[in-house]
């Protein structure tokens, strides 16, 4: 079994997967995925359910925060916003 820990994806073959079921789902249950092979082709995958990316909720976010980045926020007690080369005075 191989497994890359950056993207937390496992790589087994369909036998091996077949005799080690229970724990590659506790694997998926902690978030990661499991890729299946049979002749070293990839032919099916386990993933979380509910871990999808909704792409569009995702940009959405960005742009907010992006805004919010651009907005600045106040810093109470100052009474007035700080420019950037104010912040990163030491």
């Amino acid at each position: 079994m191989s497994e890359a820990r950056a993207k937390k994806t496992i790589t087994v073959g369909a036998r091996e997967a077949n005799q080690r079921f229970s724990h590659l789902l506790r694997e998926v249950e902690l978030g990661s995925e499991v890729v299946i092979t049979r002749n070293g082709r990839e032919v099916a995958k386990l993933s979380p359910v509910g871990k999808e990316v909704d792409e569009k909720a995702r940009e959405r976010a960005i742009a907010k925060m992006v805004a919010l980045m651009r907005k600045g926020l106040p810093i109470k007690n100052i009474g007035r916003r700080l420019t950037r080369d104010e912040m990163n005075e030491r």
